[in-house]
């Protein structure tokens, strides 16, 4: 069974994505911030990552920056979840290793569409 860290400091968010993707069989963890995501991925790397791009104490694109850059951490999917269709903030994410990119709010269907893509090792970027 895939895992999954769910990166939000929104708990409605990481709650709404829990069960979206524990409903196609992914084991799901959460973390409030970057660093705690950052922390839980140096115990135990996760398969995908779906990481909120501003958080208090280290945003998503810090804790992305820092994941690539550690031992196994060029393994997990990462879907970045944007505010606002920022396409210079979409970019850097981009060029940081980010692996496809979503808007917030999302509609079930999309999130799932995101990570079905995922497990047959497809990325769209939309």
């Amino acid at each position: 069974m895939k895992s999954c860290l769910v990166v939000d400091d929104s708990s409605v968010v990481r709650k709404v994505a829990r069960r979206i993707l524990e409903d196609l069989d992914f084991i799901v963890d959460e973390a409030e911030d970057g660093q705690e995501a950052f922390d839980k991925c140096r115990q135990e790397m996760p398969d995908a990552i779906l990481l909120d791009w501003q958080m208090p104490i280290m945003s998503g694109l810090e804790f992305l920056k820092l994941l690539r850059g550690y031992v196994g951490g060029h393994v997990p999917r990462v879907v970045y979840m944007v505010t606002e269709n920022d396409i210079g903030q979409i970019a850097i994410a981009l060029k940081a290793g980010v692996d496809d990119y979503m808007m917030k709010p999302f509609e079930r269907d999309h999130l799932e569409s995101k990570f079905t893509e995922m497990q047959k090792g497809r990325v769209s970027v939309a």
